[in-house]
Protein backbone atom coordinates (compact mmCIF):
# COMPACT_ATOMS: atom_id res chain seq x y z
CA UNK A 1 0.00 0.00 0.00
CA UNK A 2 2.40 2.42 1.25
CA UNK A 3 4.93 1.20 -1.96
CA UNK A 4 2.06 1.91 -4.54
CA UNK A 5 1.14 5.31 -2.99
CA UNK A 6 5.40 6.15 -2.94
CA UNK A 7 4.97 5.48 -7.11
CA UNK A 8 1.93 7.52 -7.32
CA UNK A 9 3.91 10.10 -6.42
CA UNK A 10 6.61 10.06 -8.34
CA UNK A 11 4.22 9.42 -11.49
CA UNK A 12 2.91 12.95 -10.41
CA UNK A 13 6.26 14.89 -9.81
CA UNK A 14 6.60 13.56 -13.03
CA UNK A 15 3.95 14.72 -14.63
CA UNK A 16 4.61 18.34 -13.21
CA UNK A 17 7.68 17.93 -14.39
CA UNK A 18 6.36 17.33 -18.23
CA UNK A 19 4.12 20.47 -18.07
CA UNK A 20 6.96 22.23 -16.56
CA UNK A 21 9.51 22.08 -19.34
CA UNK A 22 6.71 22.39 -22.14
CA UNK A 23 5.40 25.61 -20.31
CA UNK A 24 9.28 26.87 -20.00
CA UNK A 25 9.30 25.79 -23.77
CA UNK A 26 6.37 27.34 -25.22
CA UNK A 27 7.68 30.58 -23.15
CA UNK A 28 11.00 30.27 -24.86
CA UNK A 29 9.64 29.90 -28.26
CA UNK A 30 7.26 33.15 -27.37
CA UNK A 31 10.33 34.89 -26.45
CA UNK A 32 11.94 33.92 -29.50
CA UNK A 33 9.58 34.49 -32.29
CA UNK A 34 9.13 38.10 -29.98
CA UNK A 35 12.68 38.87 -30.92
CA UNK A 36 12.36 37.68 -34.41
CA UNK A 37 9.54 39.75 -35.25
CA UNK A 38 11.71 43.12 -33.57
CA UNK A 39 14.91 42.38 -35.62
CA UNK A 40 12.61 42.59 -38.69
CA UNK A 41 10.78 45.44 -37.93
CA UNK A 42 13.99 47.07 -36.67
CA UNK A 43 15.57 46.18 -40.56
CA UNK A 44 12.48 47.18 -42.58
CA UNK A 45 13.09 50.86 -40.08
CA UNK A 46 16.33 50.61 -40.89
CA UNK A 47 15.89 49.89 -44.69
CA UNK A 48 12.52 52.33 -45.30
CA UNK A 49 13.19 54.61 -42.36
CA UNK A 50 10.39 56.24 -40.73
CA UNK A 51 6.79 55.38 -41.36
CA UNK A 52 3.49 56.87 -40.20
CA UNK A 53 0.46 54.80 -40.08
CA UNK A 54 -2.37 55.83 -42.22
CA UNK A 55 -5.38 57.67 -40.14
CA UNK A 56 -7.96 56.21 -42.50
CA UNK A 57 -7.54 53.01 -44.42
CA UNK A 58 -6.98 54.01 -48.09
CA UNK A 59 -10.18 53.58 -50.38
CA UNK A 60 -10.37 53.18 -54.54
CA UNK A 61 -11.10 56.28 -56.29
CA UNK A 62 -14.99 55.82 -57.66
CA UNK A 63 -14.89 54.15 -60.98
CA UNK A 64 -16.61 57.35 -63.16
CA UNK A 65 -17.89 56.44 -66.41
CA UNK A 66 -15.84 57.12 -69.61
CA UNK A 67 -17.63 59.62 -72.26
CA UNK A 68 -18.49 58.14 -74.84
CA UNK A 69 -16.26 58.14 -77.93
CA UNK A 70 -16.67 60.54 -80.73
CA UNK A 71 -15.23 60.06 -84.29
CA UNK A 72 -13.56 63.62 -84.24
CA UNK A 73 -11.67 63.77 -87.14
CA UNK A 74 -14.53 62.06 -89.52
CA UNK A 75 -16.38 65.29 -88.02
CA UNK A 76 -13.50 67.35 -89.16
CA UNK A 77 -13.79 65.57 -92.48
CA UNK A 78 -17.42 66.22 -92.98
CA UNK A 79 -17.10 69.46 -92.28
CA UNK A 80 -14.17 69.98 -94.81
CA UNK A 81 -16.02 68.35 -97.66
CA UNK A 82 -19.30 70.38 -97.00
CA UNK A 83 -17.20 73.95 -96.74
CA UNK A 84 -15.71 71.98 -99.79
CA UNK A 85 -18.76 72.20 -101.50
CA UNK A 86 -20.07 75.58 -101.50
CA UNK A 87 -18.71 77.26 -104.33
CA UNK A 88 -18.12 81.06 -104.48
CA UNK A 89 -18.39 80.92 -108.03
CA UNK A 90 -21.68 78.99 -108.50
CA UNK A 91 -25.06 81.63 -109.96
CA UNK A 92 -27.95 80.79 -107.60
CA UNK A 93 -29.74 83.16 -109.68
CA UNK A 94 -29.80 80.45 -112.66
CA UNK A 95 -32.48 78.36 -109.63
CA UNK A 96 -34.28 81.02 -107.55
CA UNK A 97 -37.41 80.51 -108.23
CA UNK A 98 -38.06 84.12 -107.87
CA UNK A 99 -41.29 86.33 -106.45
CA UNK A 100 -41.49 89.20 -104.90
CA UNK A 101 -39.62 88.23 -101.49
CA UNK A 102 -37.24 86.27 -103.66
CA UNK A 103 -37.37 83.11 -102.24
CA UNK A 104 -36.34 79.11 -103.21
CA UNK A 105 -38.20 76.57 -103.66
CA UNK A 106 -36.49 73.08 -104.66
CA UNK A 107 -38.62 70.98 -107.56
CA UNK A 108 -41.31 69.25 -106.30
CA UNK A 109 -41.86 71.22 -103.04
CA UNK A 110 -44.65 73.66 -103.43
CA UNK A 111 -45.19 77.11 -103.56
CA UNK A 112 -47.62 76.85 -100.08
CA UNK A 113 -44.59 75.61 -98.47
CA UNK A 114 -43.00 79.15 -99.14
CA UNK A 115 -45.80 81.09 -98.07
CA UNK A 116 -45.95 78.99 -94.64
CA UNK A 117 -42.11 80.07 -94.08
CA UNK A 118 -42.81 83.65 -95.39
CA UNK A 119 -45.93 83.51 -92.29
CA UNK A 120 -43.87 81.87 -89.75
CA UNK A 121 -46.05 78.46 -89.72
CA UNK A 122 -42.80 76.45 -88.49
CA UNK A 123 -41.01 77.31 -85.63
CA UNK A 124 -37.35 77.82 -85.75
CA UNK A 125 -35.62 75.55 -84.47
CA UNK A 126 -32.12 77.18 -84.52
CA UNK A 127 -30.11 80.64 -85.86
CA UNK A 128 -27.18 81.00 -87.09
CA UNK A 129 -26.06 85.01 -86.96
CA UNK A 130 -23.46 85.57 -89.68
CA UNK A 131 -23.01 89.67 -89.00
CA UNK A 132 -19.79 91.27 -89.57
CA UNK A 133 -18.04 88.03 -90.53
CA UNK A 134 -15.79 87.81 -93.60
CA UNK A 135 -16.56 85.31 -96.82
CA UNK A 136 -14.63 82.64 -95.86
CA UNK A 137 -15.76 82.43 -92.26
CA UNK A 138 -19.10 82.92 -92.80
CA UNK A 139 -19.06 79.75 -95.27
CA UNK A 140 -17.24 77.48 -93.01
CA UNK A 141 -19.94 78.80 -90.24
CA UNK A 142 -22.76 77.89 -92.70
CA UNK A 143 -21.76 75.00 -93.61
CA UNK A 144 -21.08 73.72 -89.87
CA UNK A 145 -24.20 75.16 -88.80
CA UNK A 146 -26.42 72.80 -91.69
CA UNK A 147 -24.50 69.94 -90.46
CA UNK A 148 -25.60 70.30 -86.76
CA UNK A 149 -28.95 71.25 -87.24
CA UNK A 150 -29.29 68.02 -90.21
CA UNK A 151 -27.62 66.03 -87.24
CA UNK A 152 -30.28 67.27 -84.42
CA UNK A 153 -33.46 67.30 -86.70
CA UNK A 154 -33.79 70.82 -87.10
CA UNK A 155 -36.14 71.65 -89.78
CA UNK A 156 -36.81 75.51 -89.42
CA UNK A 157 -34.34 77.53 -88.94
CA UNK A 158 -32.69 81.17 -89.44
CA UNK A 159 -29.65 82.34 -90.98
CA UNK A 160 -28.80 86.11 -90.50
CA UNK A 161 -26.90 87.65 -92.73
CA UNK A 162 -27.82 91.43 -92.57
CA UNK A 163 -28.25 93.86 -95.60
CA UNK A 164 -24.90 94.83 -95.95
CA UNK A 165 -25.16 98.21 -95.04
CA UNK A 166 -21.76 97.93 -93.45
CA UNK A 167 -20.02 96.97 -96.73
CA UNK A 168 -17.89 98.63 -98.93
CA UNK A 169 -20.27 100.36 -101.39
CA UNK A 170 -22.87 99.21 -99.07
CA UNK A 171 -23.47 96.18 -101.35
CA UNK A 172 -24.84 93.15 -99.96
CA UNK A 173 -22.09 90.75 -100.78
CA UNK A 174 -22.77 88.22 -98.16
CA UNK A 175 -26.02 88.57 -98.63
CA UNK A 176 -25.84 87.20 -101.32
CA UNK A 177 -22.80 84.16 -101.51
CA UNK A 178 -25.53 83.33 -98.26
CA UNK A 179 -28.40 82.68 -101.01
CA UNK A 180 -26.08 81.00 -103.36
CA UNK A 181 -24.22 78.37 -100.78
CA UNK A 182 -27.80 77.37 -99.21
CA UNK A 183 -28.99 76.68 -102.93
CA UNK A 184 -26.01 74.20 -103.20
CA UNK A 185 -26.95 72.07 -100.64
CA UNK A 186 -29.41 69.18 -100.71
CA UNK A 187 -30.52 69.79 -97.50
CA UNK A 188 -31.93 72.38 -98.15
CA UNK A 189 -35.87 72.21 -99.32
CA UNK A 190 -36.95 76.14 -99.41
CA UNK A 191 -36.12 79.62 -98.15
CA UNK A 192 -37.94 83.28 -98.36
CA UNK A 193 -36.46 85.94 -96.40
CA UNK A 194 -37.52 86.49 -92.71
CA UNK A 195 -40.79 88.86 -91.94
CA UNK A 196 -39.91 92.04 -91.10
CA UNK A 197 -40.13 91.41 -87.09
CA UNK A 198 -37.45 88.52 -87.83
CA UNK A 199 -35.17 90.60 -89.52
CA UNK A 200 -37.03 91.16 -92.80
CA UNK A 201 -34.63 91.18 -95.83
CA UNK A 202 -31.13 90.98 -93.35
CA UNK A 203 -32.22 87.07 -92.70
CA UNK A 204 -33.24 84.04 -94.39
CA UNK A 205 -35.78 81.29 -93.30
CA UNK A 206 -35.28 77.92 -94.26
CA UNK A 207 -36.69 74.96 -94.24
CA UNK A 208 -34.36 71.22 -94.05
CA UNK A 209 -35.15 67.78 -95.16
CA UNK A 210 -36.14 66.02 -92.27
Amino acid sequence: MKAHALHELAALRCALAERRRAAEAEQQAGRELALQQQRERSLFATTVGAVLPLRKPAQAAPERPRPAARARQRERDDAAVLVEALSDGFDAESLLDTDDALSFRRRGIGLEVVRKLRRGVWVLQGELDLHGLRRDEARERLAGFLRESVKTGARCVRIVHGKGHGSPGREPVLKAKVKSWLVQRSEVLAFTYARPADGGHGALIVLLKP
